[in-house]
């Protein structure tokens, strides 16, 4: 799974309890072992949201997208 989001500074506690909490929803959701589970953040900054996210991973995959954003 990669999450990609406006910068943010998280400590690695917040970005252990983040993986924790992905990895529950994703083994207990598609039931599978959290040993195949991989995660990866990635800060895009605002300039380059419509390239580097909206155009190829939103609009583009409309159909593969589970959660929709609000913009």
């Amino acid at each position: 799974m990669k999450i990609q989001h406006f910068p943010q500074v998280l400590s690695q506690t917040a970005k252990n309890a983040l993986a924790e909490e992905i990895t529950r929803a994703i083994t207990q959701a598609l039931q599978c072992d959290a040993g195949v589970v991989s995660i990866a953040i990635e800060p895009v900054s605002a300039d380059d949201w419509q390239a580097q996210v909206y155009r190829p991973e939103i609009e583009n995959k409309k159909d593969c997208l589970i959660k929709v954003p609000n913009y």
